[in-house]
């Protein structure tokens, strides 16, 4: 997820009717007018934990992705990654990032395979840099097509109970990071099983002419509330999740941000994408710097771009940060130098000029409740 403004004309979701009609809050993301809130950040953030949050994700970027031969899809994309693409299943799903030449990431993005294609969801507001990416290393063997349709995202312990009887697949069938195709609310559909909250739950993408109706029948069950842009922020928060232009840049490696897990193995030993030199070094010899979780003292919280110090040295920065309401205080992430990055280092976060005591802590804060294979 990213955000930039501009002055360009903002652009609507399916969904943005929809929204205004129920009285939600509209503010400027990623090029459109989102939803910041509907009944308050805090109550949409419980409604995700303990019931189902529903989530207008339409301003994400959709790509579908076509080979003229066998595999040249996944070798295009492991030139562009550091991910295992050529050993993912079909039906599975992907989280990595596309670097860039200096080992930064240009995007965080989820990958699907479907065997004969493959599907992108990319960051609404990242959209032009990759397709410029794109562009630029260009393979004559695999085509890219924008896909314009609504994605819905539903997320919480009753996430499977409360989409189940409007579609044709056993979601059962489903676990974290798998998706198929199949009918919801009447529609050709594509339904993964991921998300941005640490919770259990879907997306579903489908017609943006099918959104509104599927939208408010959903909303029809008392377990599923609807959830803006805030509760979406204290969310992904809690679950230790990077944001894109904080969290991750064309200036930070995915090293650096402590999601190495993308790289396995096989691509450390072999390389042979965008930025390997910096990035296997980093992941052989250590980063300076490295993404961490940060637990505030007291009640204030210590927001994006407050400065980390030790012993009145300024040693890194807050990146992402604010009141987790599951954790019950203030939280937040960012980067340290090496040496002061390890679990339990204490250090101050200078907030209004002010000093205050926080300490380096394990992410994610709120243990994920994703279904996962057993």
């Amino acid at each position: 997820m990213a955000d930039t403004a501009n002055d360009a004309p903002l652009k609507r979701t399916p969904l943005a009717e929809t929204h205004e009609a129920s009285g939600a809050r509209m503010v400027p993301f990623a090029g459109y007018s989102m939803p910041l809130q509907y009944a308050g950040i805090i109550a949409e953030h419980t409604a995700c934990r303990e019931g189902a949050g529903l989530f207008d994700v339409s301003h994400m970027g959709q790509l579908r992705l076509d080979e003229s031969e066998p595999g040249a899809a996944a070798a295009w994309l492991e030139r562009l990654t550091p991910s295992n693409i050529n050993g993912l299943k079909e039906g599975a799903a992907r989280y990595s990032v596309l670097t860039n030449e200096a080992g930064g990431v240009v995007d965080d993005l989820i990958i699907t395979n479907f065997g004969d294609h493959m599907r992108l969801v990319v960051n609404g507001a990242r959209r032009d840099a990759v397709a410029a990416h794109f562009a630029a290393h260009a393979d004559p063997k695999v085509t890219v097509t924008p896909i314009d349709r609504a994605l819905i995202a539903i997320q919480g312990p009753e996430a499977e109970a409360a989409l189940a009887p409007f579609v044709s697949i056993d979601l059962s069938a489903l676990t974290f990071m798998t998706a198929a195709y199949g009918e919801a609310f009447g529609a050709d559909a594509m339904i993964s099983r991921c998300g941005y909250t640490g919770e259990d739950g879907f997306e579903i993408s489908l017609p943006g002419d099918v959104a509104p109706a599927a939208w408010t029948t959903l909303c029809e069950n008392p377990k599923v509330s609807p959830v803006g842009l805030g509760a979406r922020d204290t969310l992904r928060l809690e679950a230790g999740l990077c944001l894109y232009g904080q969290d991750l840049s064309e200036e930070i490696s995915p090293v650096e941000a402590d999601i190495g897990f993308i790289m396995p193995r096989r691509r450390r030993e072999e390389g042979g994408f965008l930025g390997a030199e910096r990035i296997l070094a980093e992941a052989a010899q250590g980063p300076a710097r490295k993404r961490v979780g940060l637990k505030i003292e007291g009640r204030v919280p210590a927001r994006a771009g407050a400065v980390l110090q030790a012993d009145g040295r300024d040693v890194g920065i807050v990146t992402s940060g604010g009141v987790g309401p599951t954790v019950g205080g203030p939280i937040a992430m960012g980067f340290v130098e090496a040496g002061h990055n390890e679990i339990g280092t204490e250090l101050a976060a200078i907030v209004r000029g002010k000093a205050v005591p926080v300490t380096v802590a394990p992410l994610p804060f709120v243990p994920s409740r994703a279904k996962r294979k057993t």
